[in-house]
């Protein structure tokens, strides 16, 4: 007798997330099966790939991360052309130079910064702030009134600024980052608060991702639990893509600064950990691995 292996059907489905318009549009989410489960159901859309710029000229940044990017880590513009270049399907913008503790840059430099990146890039644009709570209110509103209508991928959204920073995603026409620190009941309480004013087809979870060594099974079990809850179980306040910015936390590790090999190393394995575990959009550091990421979503691994 042939053996049939069981498979099983779920009710629930992540909602597709469109970031940026047009051409340049990039779709996320849309499956009603858990993780690379394609004999099980359908994926609307595949994992994606963003590559990470820093309008801080990359202070900070491991050797190994920064030198695919040395002649252009001084201009935003062409760091972001240069990653779409390497084989990202999208840039990820830290607006680290806003930092109140650091360079202290105006909201107004970066919404021209990000203004002028829209403009010029083939592929749409997911903006993170600095993550000081206070001065990212400022900052992003800044952008998604200055980028009015150009459907970013803005955050992070936390719950101590999450009502300013989603007022001006909402009215400005962009999809947020709702991102929470590793906790899953406080990941749909953040949900539920932000669908008030925002469609669940403009949000994105970010549940925060740890690197391997340092907390990443925590990270693996949140995102594991969200499309569990969102699939399995169908509640509709979890049913949204995930983001893991995994990238910098790899590269910070003490094991990725004092070699560039296990740098790559580091980032690829919690890299692969996550996507296993459900993430849609997947922030990386090195172009290497984004070839090598997009090599296993697409099978060829």
């Amino acid at each position: 007798m042939e053996y049939k292996a069981p498979l099983e059907s779920y009710t629930g489905r992540i909602r597709e997330v469109t970031i940026g318009r047009g051409g340049k549009a990039v779709r996320v989410g849309g499956s009603n099966i858990l993780p690379l489960h394609h004999f099980e159901g359908s994926a609307a859309s595949r994992p994606v790939i963003a590559l990470e710029v820093d309008d801080n000229g990359a202070a900070g940044w491991a050797a190994a991360a920064v030198q695919p990017f040395k002649d252009v880590v001084n201009d935003p513009v062409k760091w972001a052309g240069r990653c779409l270049e390497l084989g990202a399907d999208l840039v990820c913008l830290h607006l680290e130079s806003t930092d109140p503790h650091g360079a202290n840059g105006t909201a107004a430099e970066a919404a021209k910064l990000v203004k002028k990146m829209v403009q010029e890039m083939d592929s749409p644009l997911i903006v993170y702030g600095c993550g000081d709570d206070r001065k990212d209110i400022g900052v992003l509103t800044a952008v998604a009134e200055a980028c009015r209508g150009e459907n970013l991928l803005m955050g992070p959204a936390v719950k101590e600024n999450y009502e300013a920073i989603l007022r001006a995603v909402a009215d400005n026409g962009h999809c947020i980052i709702a991102q929470t620190p590793i906790d899953i009941n406080l990941e749909k309480e953040l949900n539920v608060k932000l669908l008030k004013l925002l469609p669940p087809e403009r949000i994105v979870i970010d549940p925060l991702s740890s690197a391997l060594g340092y907390g990443m099974e925590y990270s693996f079990t949140i995102m594991e639990r969200t499309r569990q809850v969102g699939v399995v179980y169908g509640d509709t306040a979890m049913q949204m893509p995930v983001i893991a910015d995994l990238g910098r936390e790899c590269w910070k590790t003490n094991q990725a600064r004092s070699d560039g090999e296990q740098g790559m190393i580091w980032e690829s394995i919690t890299a692969m950990s996550l996507l296993l575990a459900g993430a849609d959009i997947l922030v990386l550091r090195h172009p290497d691995n984004c070839r090598l990421l997009k090599e296993a979503i697409e099978g060829k691994l």
